[in-house]
């Protein structure tokens, strides 16, 4: 594994987006949420996604200079149309505004239509949550996750975030994929042609595979759960927005990559706790259930009982220690990108 400075990655990519005429705005929060990803340790949504951004934008398929716009049509609603924005800068706009709405109402509701990929869900949430407030983020995405009881897919993996503060750590962060895995940890494994478990994915006539390179279609968690979750949150994107849902989504890797736009749907939402009650009390209390299911005895001797987000917290802890990992391969593929990656790498 080659050892990389999340500072040097940051200016390598901005110093790209800049040149290819991106917004200012938009590469911040591109390289912001990739690199904050990749030390979280969610890689299939880190910096490892930038050369395939980079040759979306260049294609076309994303807007540099995004007009983006409003409209609010009652106090605690608001609507934007993303204009083909990267989804990273069109869901934090978004999710300010919720929170701007929170502030005056209570709660805040936002509505994304015409969007890209948005990355990790977790970029929003926890940029709520440090405001104080209860955050919910919310993507549609490209046919991938396979119907339960049927042979072929509809949703996309469709990710769900809950993010809340605490008192003495970071937010607490649920941003879980309503698929067993997402699609591009399929990708990984291809890579590394490593086989995968086998209820993870399955082929083109719903059979399960261990074999990456025959995954047509992945694995819903928990079954009819998951299937469930995924259309709840396809409602909650693609119909409020009257945006294409599901199957009308254009593929994110599927060739070519050219003008043609992604058209993807997004929802966020923020509640203000002190309308409910002083945010302190609250932010003492989560923390109080997180610390008691942390006491509790593990199962394994010597184990570790977690709430959900510990592990991306003890491995972002230790990322900005040591450095962001990432394999040779891969590495490879950035260097093709720019040569300046290589000024990154920790010795």
């Amino acid at each position: 594994m080659i050892q990389l400075n999340r500072d040097v990655l940051s200016l390598v990519m901005s110093s790209l987006l800049l040149k290819a005429d991106v917004s200012e705005g938009s590469a911040t929060h591109v390289v912001e949420s990739l690199v904050q990803t990749s030390e979280r340790g969610v890689d299939s949504h880190g910096i490892l996604l930038f050369p395939h951004y980079l040759r979306a934008v260049r294609a076309g398929r994303i807007n540099r200079t995004p007009k983006m716009q409003f409209i609010r049509p009652s106090a605690s609603i608001a609507l934007l149309d993303a204009d083909h924005a990267f989804g990273h800068h069109a869901g934090a706009v978004a999710m300010d505004k919720a929170i701007e709405l929170a502030r005056e109402t209570g709660v805040g509701s936002v509505s994304v239509k015409n969007s890209t990929h948005f990355g990790a869900a977790a970029y929003y949430g926890l940029r709520g949550a440090k405001q104080d407030c209860i955050c919910f983020a919310f993507t549609n995405a490209d046919a991938l996750v396979k119907v339960f009881g049927a042979r072929g897919t509809f949703f996309g993996t469709n990710p769900i975030c809950f993010t809340a503060p605490m008192e003495s750590e970071e937010p607490f962060c649920l941003d879980m994929a309503t698929s067993q895995v997402s699609w591009n940890k399929i990708l990984n494994y291809r890579s590394q042609r490593k086989e995968i478990p086998i209820h993870w994915a399955f082929d083109q006539g719903g059979t399960p595979v261990t074999d990456p390179e025959k995954a047509a279609s992945l694995s819903p968690c928990g079954e009819y759960k998951g299937y469930g979750l995924g259309m709840m949150v396809e409602i909650l994107c693609s119909l409020l927005a009257c945006g294409p849902f599901a199957k009308g989504i254009m593929p994110m890797y599927k060739p070519p990559i050219d003008e043609s736009k992604r058209r993807i749907s997004h929802y966020f939402m923020a509640l203000d706790i002190s309308r409910f009650l002083e945010t302190g009390v609250f932010k003492r209390n989560l923390q109080t259930i997180a610390d008691r299911i942390r006491s509790m005895e593990p199962m394994a001797p010597g184990g570790r009982v977690m709430v959900p987000g510990d592990p991306e917290k003890i491995c972002q802890a230790a990322r900005r220690r040591e450095g962001i990992p990432v394999e040779e391969a891969k590495f490879s593929e950035l260097v093709n990108t720019s040569r300046k990656f290589s000024e990154a790498v920790i010795y």
